[in-house]
Order: structure tokens, then C-alpha cells, then sequence
């Protein structure tokens, strides 16, 4: 079985898990750009030791060729702490920022990992 079987997406407006792409200044043709990839935008998920987002990865699939992987961003203080959980001082929240150059039009591909309910994904068209 392929694991492509078990990468689920859906609306980010309904579901918490979604990876949300967001290209705040556009994107421009061999120009760098920030891309901006994200969980929990409309609904949030939950940072705790129990339940949280492990990484988000972005890739960008030209519109002929291989898929690249552009980055991949771990979030790793989910409040973990000798004191038990959820009691530690740090946490840090799925929010990633890559800085990528595309010189064709394709589509980028946003894939995160939630260690409770795994593998979610979202795409945007890249058109210049």
C-alpha cells in the first residue's frame, strides 16, 4: 500500500489540520518570494505534549518534470517538562516561512504531520 493511501486534505476553514499556503506578496516568475505555510489558521489546533504538529514540509511540482522539496520546518517544545506535561516554558506554534524562486508555473504542495491523526496536505496553483 502506497502511502499516499493515508495523506488526507480537506477545506482549512473546517478542518484544524489543514496546512494553509499563503503567498503574501504574490508570487513573481525568478523572483524570491516568501511563501508562508501554516496549521490552525481558521480553526486552531492544539499545541500540547499529548497532541500537536510534528513538521510541515513544502514542495513545488513544476508543471512538467519532478516534484522538489522546497523545506521542511520541525516544532519540537509542544510545553514538554520534568514537571509533567504540558508544564514546560517553551512551545512553538506550526507556522514555517520558506523563501523560494520559481521559474515556471506548477504547484506547490504543502504536507504536515500531526502525531495523532497523521498526514494532511494542501496544493495552490503557481501561475505567473
Amino acid at each position: 500500500m502506497s502511502v499516499s493511501n493515508y495523506v488526507k486534505s480537506a477545506d482549512f476553514k473546517s478542518e484544524k489540520h489543514v496546512p494553509v499556503i499563503e503567498c503574501p506578496n504574490g508570487l513573481k516568475k525568478g523572483e524570491a518570494s516568501i511563501v508562508e505555510v501554516s496549521v490552525g489558521k481558521e480553526i486552531a489546533h492544539p499545541n500540547t505534549t499529548e497532541h500537536f504538529i510534528n513538521w510541515i514540509a513544502l514542495y513545488f511540482k513544476p508543471a512538467e518534470g519532478n516534484i522538489y522539496n522546497l523545506g521542511r520546518a520541525e516544532f519540537l517544545a509542544h510545553g514538554e517538562s520534568v514537571k509533567g506535561a504540558n508544564q514546560g516554558p517553551a512551545y512553538t506554534d506550526p507556522v514555517a516561512s520558506f523563501k523560494v524562486k520559481l521559474s515556471e508555473p506548477g504547484t506547490l504542495i504543502a504536507v504536515s504531520y500531526c502525531n495523532i491523526h497523521g498526514l494532511w496536505e494542501s496544493q495552490v496553483d503557481v501561475t505567473f
